[in-house]
């Protein structure tokens, strides 16, 4: 029993490592100025706000990424500095400031879980 127990602690707390290794490499893509890098974390379907633009919801993976690298390379983003980060019930939440060539912007990032991964379902940038 007492092997199975320890089995299982085993397992939960690599699962948590490979969940915060992927927030890790998001967060990294974003401080890279990664639009490619990020986006290859995109759900099949994505809600998007971008400054000054209205939001669109559940537009496709493909169109979301071809957005989000205009973005990127209009305003140069070329750093991030993640603020918060945390997880409830399936469901993963990221805060940080993008740093662009002019400006910086304040992003939120929400991610469901999908199989042994999260994918990126709204990215909100204001």
């Amino acid at each position: 029993m007492k092997k199975i127990i320890l089995i299982l602690s085993c397992a939960f707390l690599i699962s948590q490592g490979s969940y915060a290794q992927q927030g890790n490499e998001i967060a990294k893509s974003l401080n890279q100025g990664n639009a490619d890098a990020f986006a290859s974390y995109f759900d099949g379907f994505v809600d998007l706000k971008l400054p000054e633009r209205d939001e669109i919801k559940n537009v496709g993976k493909n169109q979301a990424t071809i957005t989000i690298k205009s973005f990127f390379t209009d305003e140069g983003i070329k750093g991030f500095d993640k603020t918060s980060e945390r997880e409830l019930s399936g469901t993963k939440y990221m805060t940080g400031k993008l740093m662009g060539k002019n400006k910086n912007y304040n992003i939120t990032i929400m991610m469901k879980k999908s199989g042994d991964d999260f994918t990126i379902i709204t990215v909100r940038i204001n």
